[in-house]
């Protein structure tokens, strides 16, 4: 078997939004969202289809995967993964090996596993040698609203969807406690900082934010590889925290050297795909640390993640970012019930391929 095609497509998913406050991802006003796309074909029929990180910056990634990487994939083996993504990496060594190479990679990786669960016939999570389970707890991941009775509305919305646990993406004290009061004290409730503070600032704000026993104080300090800074505001700022979405398999080493996290973030957009996250899953066992997966996308990479997690020995917390589309390639796949939890999909590989009416709808380019 050999790869034939490497293609990347582009959606865009418009946002239904509810009340006049419009959300934040990055800083930016956010209605939308992008979502690249890779379908990796190959000479016997089968195809796989991957995710890159995307959002507002699926140009680079894309320019990668076009320019460099999709052509070294073309007459490989699919099947011989990690030869594969092992050539992969070394190559990327002149470009770097994080950001878009990296996500790219990371799209690439996810197409092949696809198409390694849809030759062996199970489901991912299944190949890599998880128990049969049909779903998993979610956590609605709220974008960030500012004004403290937007954040109530949402947070309300969330627990009425069935939620059970809650990430804000706040960074003021007013936003979040509105968030807490909404949520009542038995919800468990994240905070996600996006790296928006200095050491002494994330300190001064986690002794702030005490009283509303929050789960994980999540990325609080900039930039985010500074690792010795993050265990700092962890041991003193009385809060644990959480991170790794930006972060490589060697970064992790790093961070549980330090002691610098209680949840490790990696994410399967970014960090490598399959292969890599199953590394740093392992690592993180080793050192006794957590593993919440980073997931704020909605094609897949998601359902990766879900493989991914469902593969884990333990229930762990697949992160659903709190965005509402009319229609979307996956359906249904993407939403949690009406109690919080998300299917995992038993279908071969990753269990569903994207909907090409929906993404002759969405496709931007």
């Amino acid at each position: 078997m050999k790869i034939t095609k490497v293609e990347t497509i582009v959606v865009n998913m418009p946002m239904l939004i509810e009340g006049a406050v419009i959300p934040k991802a990055s800083g930016a006003l956010r209605t939308s969202m992008d979502t690249l796309l890779v379908r990796i074909d190959t000479d016997e029929g089968v195809s796989g289809w991957g995710e890159g990180f995307g959002h507002r910056i699926f140009t680079a990634t894309r320019a990668a995967i076009d320019s460099f990487i999709g052509p070294m994939c073309i007459g490989r083996d699919p099947t011989a993964i990690s030869t594969l993504v092992d050539q992969l990496q070394r190559n990327l060594t002149g470009v770097g090996r994080n950001g878009p190479a990296m996500y790219a990679l990371s799209a690439i990786d996810i197409a092949l596993w696809d198409i390694a669960g849809k030759l062996a016939g199970l489901p991912l999570y299944r190949l890599l040698g998880g128990s049969p389970r049909e779903d998993l707890p979610a956590y609605a991941s709220l974008l960030r609203y500012v004004e403290p009775g937007a954040v109530s509305q949402y947070v309300e919305r969330a627990l009425k969807r069935g939620y059970r646990h809650l990430k804000l993406h706040e960074i003021t004290e007013a936003a979040i406690k509105a968030g807490r009061n909404a949520a009542g004290p038995d919800i468990p409730i994240m905070v996600d900082c996006n790296c928006a503070w200095t050491l002494d600032q994330a300190i001064d704000m986690a002794h702030r934010l005490k009283p509303f026993n929050l789960k994980w104080l999540e990325e609080p300090v900039w930039p985010p590889e500074d690792h010795a800074s993050l265990a700092r505001a962890q041991a003193q700022g009385g809060i644990a925290t959480a991170a790794g979405e930006n972060s490589m398999l060697p970064e992790f080493k790093s961070m549980f050297e330090a002691g610098a996290i209680t949840y490790a973030q990696p994410s399967v957009t970014k960090v490598g795909g399959v292969t890599q996250m199953r590394k740093v899953m392992a690592l993180a066992d080793a050192f006794g640390v957590n593993v919440v997966p980073h997931s704020a996308y909605f094609g897949p990479g998601l359902l990766a993640s879900i493989h991914c997690i469902a593969a884990m020995p333990n229930e762990s917390l697949v992160e659903r970012y709190d965005a509402d589309f009319a229609v979307n390639p996956l359906h249904d796949a993407i939403n949690p019930n009406s109690a919080g939890r998300i299917v995992v999909p038993q279908g071969a590989g990753l269990g569903i391929d994207p909907d090409p009416a929906v993404i002759a709808k969405l496709r931007v380019s």
